[in-house]
């Protein structure tokens, strides 16, 4: 049986269920014991999965933190990833840049990538919000790609943050990118990027386009799922002021007040 991970964009990407954590880190890439570096890369690709293990403890502890005093979980799901060798080395010939533990360490922000699926718009916001006030979470860039979508029709919040990683005899910060969206758009995303990347053709023009209005038509269904949200806690919050007040005033007939 396939789960989330089985559906993400690079492995190894694993699927934390709401609730559960895990005891190991993401896996480690293997790499060739003849490269030149190999010890410098086995070393920071361990910090890039600590990373992780960071930016998911984080969240579920924001998760929890809001349950509790919203009344409900923002986050749907996080799945996370370390990018493969073979995936930075060709980020790093694309980009032109010699492959060096130093080059990939300074010019790489997404060998760490971690993303939170959401129920709603404002949940993308609030979770990002909270995250940032941490003290020892250091924004290093923001694309706000749902208020200004790619020309693809692809929504998301993207953050680009260092994050502490504790070892036995140094502290080190680590970049993680941080992908936040609604379920709708991580369906649209998903399903995209197979179609995109998984097939030997070139997308038709009249398929882009038919991509980018189902994108926008499942953007309209994300503000009518919010709008019918926040309708729903008004509707509570006057019932239980309601019954407050009731029960305030049953308390002052007892008291003859």
């Amino acid at each position: 049986m396939k789960t989330l991970s089985d559906h993400t964009i690079e492995t190894p990407m694993g699927f934390i269920p709401k609730g559960l954590s895990t005891d190991e880190p993401a896996p480690v890439p293997e790499l060739p014991e003849d490269f030149e570096e190999f010890d410098n890369f086995r070393d920071m690709m361990l910090l890039y999965s600590c990373a992780i293990r960071e930016v998911n403890t984080k969240l579920e502890n924001l998760d929890a933190e809001l349950e509790m005093t919203g009344e409900r979980n923002p986050i749907q799901y996080i799945t996370h990833r370390v990018k493969t060798p073979a995936s930075i080395m060709k980020k790093m010939k694309r980009k032109g840049i010699p492959l060096t533990f130093q080059n990939v360490w300074e010019n790489l922000n997404d060998v760490a990538g971690v993303r939170v699926v959401c129920s709603y718009l404002e949940d993308i916001y609030e979770l990002a919000d909270v995250l940032l006030k941490q003290d020892d979470i250091r924004l290093i860039r923001m694309n706000d790609y749902i208020k200004n979508p790619k020309p693809s029709g692809y929504r998301s919040l993207h953050l680009v943050i260092e994050t502490p990683v504790f070892l036995s005899e140094q502290k080190h910060m680590v970049r993680v990118e941080i992908q936040i969206r609604t379920i709708a758009m991580d369906f649209w995303a998903s399903l995209e990027h197979q179609l995109r990347y998984k097939t030997d053709i070139e997308i038709p023009e009249s398929i882009r386009r038919d991509l980018n209005d189902i994108a926008d038509d499942m953007f309209s269904t994300d503000l009518k799922m919010s709008q019918i949200n926040r309708r729903i806690q008004r509707i509570s919050r006057v019932k239980h002021e309601a019954q407050e007040l009731a029960r305030k005033a049953q308390e002052a007939e007892k008291t003859g007040g």
